[in-house]
Parts: C-alpha cells; sequence; structure tokens
C-alpha cells in the first residue's frame, strides 16, 4: 500500500520503521519544521524526517496546515503542502504524534473514493486519556493498564472510531521513559496488522467510543513536576515516574532544585518515628527515606543542578555531610 505518514518523535519513528520494513511504500512524511535544541541549540530534524532522509521519502514540513491564517508565509505553506498532497496518489494516511490537528480539509483528501482514510496511533485505551500526554497521565493516576487504539480519524481531539485496540499492564516501577518504549512498540505492531488487512481485502469493523470514562491528558508542564510533600507516598510515587524522562520529578533543599528519577514505596512499619512532611529520615544503601504527607518514599536516584544522575544517598552526603536533618521544602 501508498503510505502518507504524518509524525514527529521517536514513538512516531519507530511506527514509520515498522510500515517500510512491512513492504508499504511510504510516498511522503510530514512532519514539524526542524527545531533548535541540545546546549548548542542547534536546528535538529525530527525522528520522523531522519528515517525519511535515510529512505529517499520527500519531506514537507509545514508550520501549519490550516490554510485559514493571517500570517502570509504560514499560509502559503499550507496551501503548498495542501495542493502537494491533493496530487498525490496514495491508498491511506498514517498520523502519529504530529504535533497539530489536521484540518477537515486534509482528512477529506484521504477520504477521497478509493482511498482508506486515515489512521491514528493512540497511545491510551481511548475514550480515556485522549490528548497530548497519555502516557504520563496514565501512570501520574495509577492506572494499572494501558495501551495502544488504532482509530480512524475525524475533525475532534482523538474522537474517531477505534479499529483495534491492544492493550498492556502498567508494572509497578514502571516509568513514562519504559512505558514509551514498550506502547510504541506495541503501536508499531498494530498499525503494521491494521495496514495488512486492508492490504489482504479484510474488512475493519470500527467501534464508536463509548460515552462515558472520557479523560483528557493535559500536556505536561515543568511547573507541574515540584514535588507536593503533603501528598501520600504513593501519589509521591506515581509522579516521579509519571515526570521521568520529563520534566523530571524536583524538590528544593536549601536552595537547590534536586531532580529525583527513581523511587519506591516502602512499609511504613518499618519506621518506628514519623518525621515532619520531606523530612530525610535514613539512608539506605543507596537511597534516602523521605516523610511524606501519608507514608514513607524511597528516592534512588537524583541530581543536583548541573550534575549528573547519581544513588540519592551519595547525592544527599554531598550536599549535607556534616547534618543529620534535611528537610526538603514542600510545593505550597
Amino acid at each position: 500500500m501508498k503510505i502518507v505518514f504524518a509524525g514527529t518523535p521517536e514513538f512516531a519513528a519507530q511506527a514509520m520503521r515498522a510500515i517500510d520494513a512491512a513492504g508499504h511504500e511510504i510516498v511522503l512524511a510530514l512532519t514539524q519544521p526542524d527545531r533548535r535544541a541540545g546546549r548548542g541549540m542547534h536546528l535538529q530534524a525530527s525522528p520522523v524526517k531522519e528515517f525519511a532522509l535515510q529512505k529517499n521519502i520527500p519531506v514537507l514540513q509545514p508550520e501549519t496546515l490550516r490554510q485559514s491564517g493571517t500570517d502570509p508565509n504560514k499560509k502559503a505553506q499550507a496551501q503548498a503542502a495542501y495542493a502537494h498532497l491533493a496530487a498525490l496518489e496514495f491508498d491511506a494516511m498514517v498520523v502519529v504524534a504530529y504535533g497539530s490537528i489536521l484540518p477537515q480539509e486534509v482528512l477529506d483528501i484521504c477520504e477521497r473514493s478509493g482511498r482508506y482514510g486515515s489512521f491514528n496511533i493512540h497511545a491510551s485505551l481511548l475514550p480515556r486519556w485522549r490528548g497530548a500526554a497519555p502516557i504520563q497521565r496514565a501512570i501520574e493516576a495509577g492506572d494499572l493498564r494501558t495501551g495502544v487504539c488504532i482509530m480512524q480519524m475525524d475533525a475532534g481531539l482523538d474522537t474517531g472510531d477505534t479499529v483495534l485496540t491492544s492493550d498492556l499492564e502498567i508494572v509497578f516501577d514502571e516509568t513514562s521513559a519504559s512505558l514509551h518504549d514498550r506502547l510504541a512498540q506495541l503501536g508499531a505492531n498494530s498499525i503494521v496488522q491494521v495496514l495488512d488487512s486492508l492490504q489482504q481485502g479484510k474488512k475493519l469493523t470500527p467501534l464508536q467510543q463509548a460515552t462515558d470514562g472520557i479523560a483528557y491528558a493535559e500536556k505536561i508542564l515543568k511547573n507541574e513536576a515540584e514535588i507536593n510533600w503533603t501528598l501520600s507516598a504513593k501519589k509521591i510515587d506515581q509522579r516521579i515516574r509519571a515526570f521521568n524522562p520529563f520534566p523530571g520529578a524536583s524538590s528544593n533543599l536549601n536552595g537547590l532544585s534536586i531532580k529525583f528519577w527513581n523511587a519506591r514505596l516502602v512499609n511504613i512499619a518499618d519506621f518506628n518515628l514519623a518525621g515532619e512532611i520531606g523530612e530525610v529520615l535514613g539512608f539506605s544503601k543507596h537511597g534516602v527515606y523521605i516523610q511524606c504527607g501519608h507514608g514513607v518514599i524511597e528516592v534512588l536516584e537524583m541530581q543536583k543542578p548541573g550534575g549528573k544522575k547519581i544513588d540519592a544517598r551519595a547525592c544527599l552526603q554531598s550536599i549535607r555531610p556534616d547534618k543529620k536533618l534535611l528537610r526538603f521544602q514542600s510545593k505550597e
């Protein structure tokens, strides 16, 4: 099948590689413009663009696909992209974390006679966690299962009918980084299964999303990651794992913003005396025990400003080696 692929980050690139490896022809890649990143703030191509260039796949990078904007440059880019897409021969579009909502006129091109429409890989069990950050929000909320839905796209935000759903368990020490990788593989396998079915003439069975259980996964903001130690140890553990790798849970200690990368719950019965909220109760072999609003958490990996990720015990001992009382400031 001839596929137009729209996506930007590594999650999308993994699906793109799988589609190519399965023998489908990607005739065009749509991805976000190169962005400045890294210490040198150099322009960097997206993972989707990098793979497209390796495979000599044509690439379009308009700032927007909406032709109704007021910015003449963006409007011209959108019109050129639309004209290119309208003239292209293809069977279906696959969209994975493209970075902006596709306008209806683009979806209409994909729905022309003889085409199968546009399909989106979404990393949640819809209708739970529609939106930008389904992986992080699932961990933050303490969900026990998540998965991938292949959805027929419409003009709404992740509201289309689903044609394939695959689920998996969220394990107790899952981080957004590890869950991202597992879901990326699951999504890649799932979209190939759908495209192969279409190529073999099999009919898909679209299922309308349920009207109950809808939840929205809002974009992760940096200021969310500051730890509120008045929360339970369970909630704090979920947030530390949800915000790994971005933006990294953090807390203030004597004017230093310390990042938290790895933690686990402990048995509160092991501690005879409760400390003040945010207080370091003691040290384990590699970690530190911190009092929460309810329960105790063992933090295993920390990072000082400008430093590397190291075990939490060594991190704190390097900051205050001679002081017995250490207390993190709680977010108000």
